[in-house]
């Protein structure tokens, strides 16, 4: 297909094709004229990843070439294609030194081990993690840490059930790429999903009068 044609099949449009190709994000077409290139089903599946690590998962340009060029190397293990994926989702490397800040990464070693995870504190989620109980402790939330393993449970279970997905698929290329959609796509799916559940466990445990209050499980909002 020529690009018009992939541009219309992907909704993406032409120009913003050709700055991916620049960019090394996307293969080049086939060339068929000094002018004109042809583009397969390869290329759109491609273009579909790029737009939706972009516009679902949220990462940036620089952040999807990291992943692809993981996903595109034959020899590299599904378990370093994954922490490629996962650490690009982490949030700045900006970390305040503070007493809040040191007990927290106290906490996620502690939880780390007590969990037996096979992965160390210097992780970026790790890092991610302790950030974020530290913002909570200073918000007067440290007492947040008490249902930490809950939440452990629950991820361990996501966990299982994003590798589960991946072990199903049958060629290395979608196991790779499912491994990356598991990850990043996951990573969107979860927290849509959690607040969808958080509507409905507010309803069941404050809302007496009913769903129709104004909780948000009428109109979705969650806010009024």
């Amino acid at each position: 297909m020529r690009i018009g044609e992939l541009s219309r099949r992907t909704g993406v449009p032409v120009p913003t094709i050709k700055y991916y190709v620049r960019e090394g994000l996307l293969p080049s077409g086939e060339l068929t004229s000094p002018n004109q290139a042809a583009y397969g089903e390869a290329h759109e599946r491609r273009l579909r990843l790029i737009r939706a690590l972009l516009d679902v998962g949220g990462m940036k340009v620089a952040e999807i070439a990291d992943v692809l060029e993981a996903l595109d190397a034959p020899e590299r293990p599904l378990h370093k294609v994954l922490g490629v994926a996962a650490d690009r989702l982490g949030g700045a490397d900006v970390e305040q030194d503070d007493a809040e800040s040191a007990a927290a990464r106290s906490v996620v070693a502690g939880l780390i081990s007590r969990r037996g995870w096979r992965t160390h504190e210097s992780n970026p989620a790790a890092a991610d993690l302790s950030r974020t109980l530290a913002a909570m402790s200073r918000l007067g939330h440290g007492a947040f840490v008490e249902v930490l393993d809950a939440y452990a449970d629950a991820a361990e279970q996501v966990a299982r059930a994003d590798l589960a997905y991946v072990e199903r698929r049958v060629a290395v290329e979608d196991m790779v790429e499912g491994v990356v959609v598991g990850t990043v796509l996951g990573e969107a799916m979860l927290s849509a999903m959690r607040r969808l559940a958080h509507v409905d466990a507010s309803a069941r445990l404050f809302d007496a009068e009913g769903p129709e209050t104004g909780t948000g499980t009428e109109k979705g909002t969650g806010t009024d």
